[in-house]
C-alpha cells in the first residue's frame, strides 16, 4: 500500500471518529434542551400563580398605588452568553446586543465562553458567573444572580436593570431579547378586586414587596433556563451542520481512496504486462 493510500485511509478513520464525537454532542445537547423546555412549562405556571397573587394584593390597595415605574439612563445589564463552544454565532449575537450605552452600565454576564470573548472584545464585566451544567441547577444560579444584583443595588442611586435573554429558532438562529427587570412595574398586573379579599398575615404593602421579589427571582430562573435551552439548541444546529460537512468529507475521501486503489491496480497491471512483453 502506497503512502498516499495510507494517509487517505487514516484521514477516513479520523473523520469517522469526529462523526462519533459530533453525534454524541448533538445527542447530549438535544437531551438538555428538551429537559429545560419541560421545566420551563412548570416555571411559567409558577410565575402565573405569583402574578395572580400580586393582582389580588393590588386589589386591596388604593387605585394606582405602587403601579408606576421610573427609568434611569444608567444602571445594569444582565446578559446570558454561552458556557461552552461549538454553538455557532451564539456568543457573537449576544455580545453584539450590548449597545453603545453598555459602556456606561455595569454588566452582569453569565457564561464562561462568553466571558472569554467579552474580555477579548475589551468589554468590562462587573460580575460574571458560569452557566450551570444541568437544568435542575438553574434555581441556584438565579439565586446567585439575585444576590449579586441586590448587593449592587445597595451602592447605586439608580435601579434600572435590563436583562438580555437569548432564544433560538431554525429560521432566525440566535436572537437577543431585551426587557426591563427593575424597577418592578406593577402596571403589568391587573388588580383583582374581591368582595371577600384573601386572608393575609402582613399588611398589603409588605406582602406586595415580597411578592415582587419572588416574581423577580422567577423571572431570573426563566431567563437562565431559556438561555440554557437556547445554547443547547444552537449547539444541536451546529452539530447537524458539522455532521453534514463530515459526511461530505467522508464521501470525498472514500472516493479518493477508490481512485488511488484503481490507479495502483492499473499501474501493477501495466507493469506485469510490460514484464511479460519483455520476456516474450
Amino acid at each position: 500500500m502506497t503512502a498516499r493510500l495510507i494517509e487517505t485511509t487514516k484521514r477516513i478513520e479520523n473523520v469517522q471518529q469526529l462523526e462519533t464525537v459530533v453525534a454524541a454532542m448533538r445527542g447530549i445537547s438535544a437531551s438538555r434542551s428538551q429537559q429545560a423546555r419541560g421545566l420551563l412549562t412548570g416555571l411559567r405556571a409558577y410565575e402565573a400563580v405569583i402574578a395572580g397573587a400580586i393582582g389580588q394584593t393590588l386589589g386591596m390597595l388604593p387605585p394606582n398605588q405602587h403601579r408606576t415605574a421610573t427609568y434611569a439612563r444608567n444602571g445594569a445589564i444582565i446578559v446570558f452568553a454561552a458556557e461552552q463552544g461549538f454553538a455557532g454565532a451564539f456568543n457573537d449575537r449576544m455580545l453584539d446586543s450590548l449597545d453603545k450605552e453598555a459602556v456606561s452600565r455595569d454588566i452582569f454576564l453569565i457564561g464562561s465562553r462568553g466571558g472569554t470573548l467579552a474580555a477579548e472584545r475589551g468589554i468590562a464585566v462587573h460580575w460574571h458567573a458560569a452557566m450551570v451544567s444541568h437544568a435542575t441547577l438553574i434555581a441556584g444560579l438565579a439565586g446567585r444572580i439575585a444576590d449579586a444584583l441586590y448587593d449592587w443595588l445597595l451602592d447605586k442611586s439608580e435601579n434600572h436593570v435590563e436583562i438580555i435573554v437569548p432564544s433560538w429558532s431554525p429560521e432566525q438562529g440566535v436572537v437577543a431579547n431585551r426587557r426591563t427587570l427593575l424597577p418592578f412595574d406593577f402596571r403589568r398586573f391587573a388588580a383583582i378586586s374581591s368582595a371577600q379579599p384573601p386572608l393575609i398575615s402582613v399588611v398589603p404593602d409588605v406582602l406586595l414587596g415580597r411578592l415582587a421579589e419572588e416574581y423577580v427571582f422567577a423571572e431570573l430562573c426563566e431567563a437562565a433556563l431559556s438561555a440554557f435551552a437556547a445554547e443547547n439548541d444552537a449547539r444541536v444546529a451546529a452539530m447537524l451542520a458539522a455532521k453534514s460537512n463530515l459526511e461530505t468529507m467522508s464521501a470525498d475521501l472514500r472516493g479518493l481512496a477508490r481512485q488511488i486503489r484503481q490507479e495502483e491496480i492499473t499501474a501493477e497491471v501495466v507493469e506485469l504486462a510490460s514484464g511479460a512483453t519483455a520476456r516474450g
